[in-house]
């Protein structure tokens, strides 16, 4: 990217909100635009000063950084704002929630600078990023619960065999370059599976495909066939 990467920062403390916007403005190719102390003013600043990414807590005090994202991406104004959730909570609801809302990622509070730093210009570059930590939990979580407690689900009816591999290996968590190794397939045609996965399951981006695989129940009967 030739610009910088424009962010909010939306913390509802204003010490730490404080050091993640010296952060992003210490970076090459980041720039912190402003900060909010709850998801309203995020959403509200958001509309204001279009950045790129939106740095998002999840417990703030009024609406919350999951309705803040979801007002964010649902709006046309602001649907091209990447979200990406950074929070000391790594319990399953927080991290479904977040995705189902639209976020774009999500990074624990206890990560690196660096990898947070990364995590900003990978969501800013139209991918979605997911802790290993946060992957991990939630395929557990979807393994244990029994298949009978879910909806019956039709959208991966019009998948290819190889194309629901690739979509398990996403929900797994696995990048690109993984995929490539795993499947022994050029990032070429990776690149094609996932951009068919995009179209036929109608998602905005990878973590709502990871969404998709969840909730047919795809990821879990693959974790307990050890796929």
């Amino acid at each position: 990217m030739s610009e910088s990467v424009r962010v909010l920062v939306a913390d509802d403390e204003p010490l730490l909100r404080g050091s993640f916007r010296v952060l992003v403005d210490t970076a090459p190719g980041l720039t912190a635009v402003g900060e909010a102390s709850d998801g309203a003013e995020a959403v509200e600043h958001t509309r204001l000063l279009r950045p790129d990414v939106v740095l998002m807590d999840i417990r703030m005090p009024g609406t919350d950084g999951i309705e803040a994202t979801r007002a964010i991406v649902d709006s046309p104004g602001t649907a091209g704002t990447r979200v990406l959730i950074l929070t000391t909570f790594d319990l399953d609801e927080y991290v479904y929630g977040a995705l189902r809302a639209g976020a774009a990622g999500f990074l624990l509070k206890d990560t690196s600078p660096g990898v947070l730093l990364a995590g900003i210009r990978t969501v800013a570059a139209g991918e979605s990023l997911l802790a290993p930590s946060v992957t991990r939990r939630l395929i557990a979580e979807f393994a244990r619960l029994p298949h009978t407690h879910r909806a019956p689900d039709t959208s991966l009816d019009g998948l290819t065999g190889r194309e629901r591999e690739v979509l398990v290996l996403v929900a797994r968590g696995l990048s690109n370059a993984d995929i490539c190794e795993y499947l022994h397939l050029s990032n070429g045609t990776v690149k094609t599976y996932i951009g068919r996965l995009l179209s036929k399951l109608r998602a905005r981006d990878r973590a709502q495909l990871v969404i998709s695989a969840y909730e047919s129940g795809l990821v879990s009967a693959a974790h307990r066939s050890g796929a």
